[in-house]
C-alpha cells in the first residue's frame, strides 16, 4: 500500500524538480504553441512552450517501474498511456512543424488508436476478462460478446479525445484528469483490499501507475495553473485520456467511466451538438464549443471555469465511486 503513496511523491517530486530545466529546453528549441485566431482571445500565448505531456509521461515512468511488479493489467494501462502520448507528440509535431493549430488527420489518429484497442483487447482477453458490463442501479449484466471489443475502441478514443477537447484553459486538462484518475486508483486500492483472491492479477500494480500519473500530473500542474507557463499538448491529453480509459477497462468498471470521465463527455458532446445544430438549422448553440470556449466567451476568468469544472468533475467522480462501492460485489462479479 506504501508504494502507491511513494509512486505518486515520487512522480511529483520528479516533474516539479525537472519542471524548470525542461521548460528551458523546450524555450530554447521553441517547441512554442501555435494559438487559433478565431474563439478567446489568447493570442499573449502564443509561442508558451508545448508538448508538456513529456513531462508528466517521463516523471510517471520513472516512478512507476521500479515500482511496478509488472502485472498484465498495469503494464497494459502504462503501455496505453504511453501508444496514445505518441500518437498526441505526432499530432504536436505536425502542428510545430507546420505553424498550425491543426495537426494529424483524424482517420490517421483514428487507425493508431484502433491499433491500440486491438493491443488492449488482446490483454483483456489474455486476462479472461468477461464480455458483460455490469449496469448499476438497474442490476443488469448485458453480454456484448464480440461486440465488447467494439465498446473497447470507443471507450479508448473517447477518453483520448474527450481529455484533449477539455484543454484549452490553463490547469483545466490537467486538473479534472487528476480527479478522475484519483478516483479510478481509489477503485483499484479498494479492490485490493476487499478482495479475497483476485479473478485478476492483483489490482494494486494498476493502482501504482494510477499514482505515478497523479503525481507527475501534480507536478505538471505546478507550472500548468494560471498563467501557464508550459501546455500539456496532445501528449499529455492523449496519454493521460488513454490511461484513464484503460484503468476503467482493466478493472471492469466501463460504464463508471460515464461519471469518472464525464466532463469529458461533456465536452465531447458540446461540440457535436455545436455541429449538428449548425448543420441542421444554421445556428449554434453554444457561442463557442468546446463548452469551456463557451464560458470564456461569457468572459469567464481562466481561474473560474478552471475551478469550477473541477468542482463538476470531483461531483460526478464521488458519484461513481459511491456507486463502485455499493455494488462492489457485483462489479467483481460481472
Amino acid at each position: 500500500m506504501a508504494r502507491v503513496l511513494v509512486a505518486a511523491l515520487v512522480a511529483m517530486i520528479i516533474a516539479i524538480l525537472s519542471g524548470p530545466t525542461f521548460i528551458a529546453f523546450l524555450r530554447r528549441n521553441e517547441v512554442g504553441q501555435h494559438i487559433r485566431e478565431e474563439g478567446p482571445r489568447h493570442q499573449e500565448k502564443q509561442g508558451t512552450p508545448t508538448m508538456g505531456g513529456l513531462l508528466i509521461v517521463l516523471a510517471a515512468t520513472i516512478a512507476f517501474l521500479p515500482l511496478s511488479d509488472f502485472t498484465l493489467p498495469a503494464l497494459t494501462v502504462f503501455g496505453t498511456a504511453v501508444a496514445c502520448g505518441a500518437i498526441g507528440f505526432l499530432d504536436d509535431f505536425v502542428k510545430l512543424r507546420h505553424q498550425r493549430s491543426l495537426g494529424l488527420r483524424g482517420r490517421w489518429k483514428m487507425l493508431m488508436l484502433i491499433g491500440i484497442s486491438v493491443a488492449v483487447g488482446y490483454a483483456a482477453h489474455h486476462q479472461h476478462l468477461s464480455h458483460r458490463v455490469y449496469v448499476p442501479v438497474a442490476d443488469l449484466r448485458i453480454p456484448l460478446g464480440p461486440f465488447w471489443y467494439i465498446l473497447l475502441f470507443l471507450i479508448i478514443a473517447g477518453a483520448a479525445n474527450g481529455v484533449n477537447l477539455i484543454d484549452g484553459v490553463d490547469g483545466l486538462a490537467g486538473g479534472t484528469a487528476i480527479i478522475a484518475l484519483g478516483t479510478l486508483t481509489a477503485m483499484a486500492v479498494t479492490i485490493f483490499i476487499r478482495s479475497g483472491p483476485p479473478r485478476i492479477q492483483n489490482r494494486l500494480d494498476v493502482a501504482f501507475i494510477g499514482a505515478a500519473l497523479i503525481g507527475a500530473a501534480i507536478g505538471f500542474l505546478w507550472f500548468n495553473a494560471f498563467p501557464a507557463e508550459v501546455f500539456m499538448g496532445d501528449t499529455g491529453s492523449f496519454a493521460l485520456g488513454g490511461a484513464i480509459a484503460a484503468m476503467a477497462i482493466m478493472m471492469k468498471v466501463e460504464l463508471l467511466l460515464l461519471f469518472v470521465g464525464g466532463i469529458f463527455a461533456i465536452a465531447a458532446i458540446s461540440v457535436m451538438l455545436q455541429v449538428l445544430s449548425f448543420k441542421l438549422w444554421g445556428r449554434r448553440i453554444f457561442l463557442m464549443a468546446p463548452i469551456q470556449h463557451h464560458f470564456e466567451m461569457k468572459a469567464w476568468s481562466e481561474t473560474k471555469i478552471m475551478v469550477r469544472f473541477w468542482i463538476v468533475t470531483a461531483i460526478l467522480c464521488a458519484a461513481g465511486f459511491a456507486l463502485f462501492y455499493k455494488y462492489f460485489l457485483q462489479f467483481r462479479g460481472t
